[in-house]
């Protein structure tokens, strides 16, 4: 599987120095890589986690090796109160707040009909209300400031395509786009931007809930790029969409996929057509 890029940066590579950034469901997979990225551009870094502290207190520490401060906060996204607090105790910590990166989600992969609407209810909780919660709580510290801020919401590809077994995810997906599209508009003239991620097929341990790994390699390998993304791939666009220099940037998305989205499949029938007629 793909491999993580650790190395470090130097002086004109840090353009986020100063700047003081929060990361929700940073503890493993991509919040993890967004985490990592951030700090080695410079920013100080607050780690969001709910379930795995150990995971938590080890990104923390990778930040650090970079020079920069980091800290862990728990917290449920999902829930309003935790979501609020979560802001609040990174302010207090860093000194006050520039990024807001919108990560923690939850998905379950069930047809409609015999899904657990438990896990359907905890998908929504945690995938759109969580991100909305923490954008909301975010901006609301930017507007007071007057000093603008960056959101960068990760979405998905799911957001677009109905893929089976997951109608709460794609629902959840599809909203926080819509939503993150509509607060770039409503904070515009507060000089807060607002853009969206969607991350392909990212090497994640999430992943692993619903996929062995021979599968993750052999479906790696016939994707357009060969392989699976890297949560640290995800993290340089997010770092890129909150560089001083991307300001004109908002209300759009970045899509880091390796080519999942385009209409690969259909070069089978090309390649083959070429070999029936060669």
């Amino acid at each position: 599987m793909p491999t993580e890029n650790v190395s470090t940066s130097t002086g004109t590579d840090r353009p986020l120095a100063g700047q003081r950034a929060v990361i929700t469901g940073a503890s493993r997979g991509i919040g993890r890589g967004i985490a990592i990225e951030l700090a080695r551009q410079g920013a100080d870094v607050a780690i969001n986690y709910f379930g795995h502290l150990d995971d938590a207190e080890e990104v923390c520490t990778a930040c650090r090796s970079l020079g920069g401060n980091a800290w862990a906060i728990h917290g449920d996204v999902g829930n309003q109160a935790d979501a609020e607090s979560l802001i609040e105790s990174a302010i207090d910590q860093m000194g006050g707040l520039d990024i807001a990166v919108s990560n923690a989600a939850y998905s379950d992969r069930q047809m409609m009909l015999d899904a657990d609407l438990d896990g359907f209810r905890r998908t929504i909780d945690v995938t759109m209300w969580g991100a909305f919660y923490l954008v909301r709580a975010a901006s609301a510290h930017f507007a007071r400031t007057g000093e603008g801020g960056n959101v960068v919401v990760i979405s998905s590809p799911h957001a677009l395509l109905a893929i089976p077994g997951a109608m709460a995810y794609n629902m959840a997906k599809a909203a926080i786009d819509q939503m993150a599209r509509t607060a770039a508009v409503e904070l515009a003239h507060h000089r807060v931007r607002v853009n969206i991620v969607h991350p392909g097929w990212i090497d994640t341990p999430g992943e692993r809930k619903f996929f062995s790994e021979e599968t993750l390699r052999e479906q790696g390998e016939q994707l357009p790029w060969g392989r699976l993304g890297r949560p640290d791939e995800i993290g340089r666009g997010v770092a890129f969409l909150c560089n001083p220099a991307s300001e004109y940037i908002t209300g759009s998305t970045l899509t880091i996929d390796g080519g999942i989205q385009l209409p690969w499949r259909e070069m089978y029938r090309t390649r083959e057509k070429g070999e029936a007629t060669s």
